[in-house]
């Protein structure tokens, strides 16, 4: 059994700036967007693209992912308390980011930007989510550096099972670790092989839609879910709950007719 290392949130500091080793994941997810994407213009797999497209382009998931992931977490896990307190809205170095809300936000930016470049928004979509996984690994390193998302309670025979002391002293699964390796590598082998090959409009973001709510759902369960939320309905929680449209979504992208 293992115990949680107590990691200082803080990687450097310089004089009274200090810097976060969650700001470096996201720096490193940004960097894996920038390095995957001119890559994969230069396969041109996807016909029109061109490395220098990427700067914009990681603009717009930018803004999408820090404005849609943190007003979904609001929205969807604690809209009473930020009702009461917007100003707390701005307070993202407290943590509280949402990825369904992060994808929507990206979803959102991705539409501006294929209406701005006159691109199918499908298109768009195929292109950037080989692209995403990477981040989301990174991301969930930056859970666990932080200390969050503790894991249920599991059996002290796991050779893994840790303990968080500044949660309780049992031990438990270390449940970043499981979904930064899901999302962040399994995931992205599964899509990327995928895309590899020409597909028709929407199938690529349908791979990635299907594969990380099969993936989100399933981690889930190795999850403590939230103390403010609890387990919902069927025993699920809210990931859990917020995974089941965007399965939905993948399977009819993947199965849907295709156009001729």
């Amino acid at each position: 059994m293992l115990t949680y290392p107590d990691i200082d949130p803080i990687a450097v500091r310089i004089g009274p700036l200090a810097v976060r080793w969650y700001g470096l994941m996201y720096l490193a997810a940004f960097v894996m967007f920038l390095v995957l994407g001119r890559h994969r213009a230069r396969q041109q797999i996807l016909k029109g693209w061109k490395p220098a497209d990427l700067d914009d382009l990681l603009l717009y998931g930018m803004l999408g992912v820090v404005l849609g992931g943190r007003l979904g977490y609001c929205l969807f896990y604690k809209p009473g308390y930020y009702f009461a307190n917007p100003l707390e809205i701005l307070a993202v170095w407290q943590g509280g980011m949402s990825f369904h809300g992060g994808l929507l936000g990206v979803v959102a930016a991705m539409w501006l930007y294929g209406r701005r470049t006159e691109r199918p928004f499908w298109r768009v979509m195929d292109f950037v989510a080989p692209l995403v996984p990477p981040g989301l690994g990174f991301g969930r390193l930056g859970n666990f550096i932080n200390g969050e998302l503790p894991g249920r309670v599991a059996d002290p025979a796991l050779p893994w099972a840790m303990v968080y002391p500044h949660v309780d002293r049992l031990p438990r699964h270390p449940s970043a670790l499981y979904q930064a390796f899901a999302e962040g590598v399994v995931l992205f082998v599964v899509v990327w092989l995928f895309s590899r090959k020409p597909r028709a409009d929407g199938r690529v973001a349908g791979m990635f839609a299907l594969g990380y709510g099969v993936l989100r759902f399933t981690t889930e369960f190795f999850r403590e879910p939230d103390d403010f939320l609890g387990l919902l309905s069927l025993g699920m929680s809210m990931g859990q709950w917020l995974c089941l449209p965007l399965i939905a979504l993948g399977a009819w992208l993947l199965w849907r007719p295709q156009r001729n």
